[in-house]
């Protein structure tokens, strides 16, 4: 027996797993909000330069990693999910310390993209906002559930 059928139901107000019947509306959601974060990220890219369009790209990458998150495990809890960007997005960082993405980013656009080339400490700090900023967004839901 899974330990879900036992655990009994979170009070509203609570964040936590979806219920069962919403996770094909939460992996919908998920796939609508990364396309959306996808054109915020290029649209920052194509409006604004420097600190603004670099850092914010950082943010808005966690947030694609957290409607990714989402899309493959909606039941988990938002700041489980949140932790889980957060995680990744900090490897791929302290990744770059190896010079690894750098050598891949030279010979694919696409690695560039995903791993980026150079270690940059600030962006730890943003990538943390962009989680939180996530995090926020899905405790909205959590917090509409009716109590049972």
């Amino acid at each position: 027996m899974s330990d879900r059928a036992v655990r009994p139901a979170r009070p509203a107000g609570e964040s936590g797993p979806a219920e069962p019947g919403t996770t094909g509306r939460l992996r919908l959601l998920a796939v609508v909000a990364a396309v959306v974060t996808v054109g915020a990220g290029l649209g920052l890219r194509a409006v604004a330069s420097g600190d603004v369009a670099k850092y914010g790209g950082d943010a808005l990458y966690t947030l694609l990693i957290l409607t990714l998150v989402v899309l493959v495990v909606p039941r988990m809890a938002p700041a489980r999910a949140a932790g889980t960007a957060l995680a990744v997005s900090w490897a791929v960082e302290l990744l770059q310390l190896t010079g690894l993405p750098a050598d891949l980013s030279a010979r694919s656009t696409a690695a560039r993209l995903v791993l980026g080339s150079t270690f940059n400490a600030p962006d730890l700090f943003w990538y943390a906002v962009g989680a939180t900023a996530g995090w926020l967004v899905l405790r909205v839901p959590a917090r509409r559930r009716p109590a049972r």
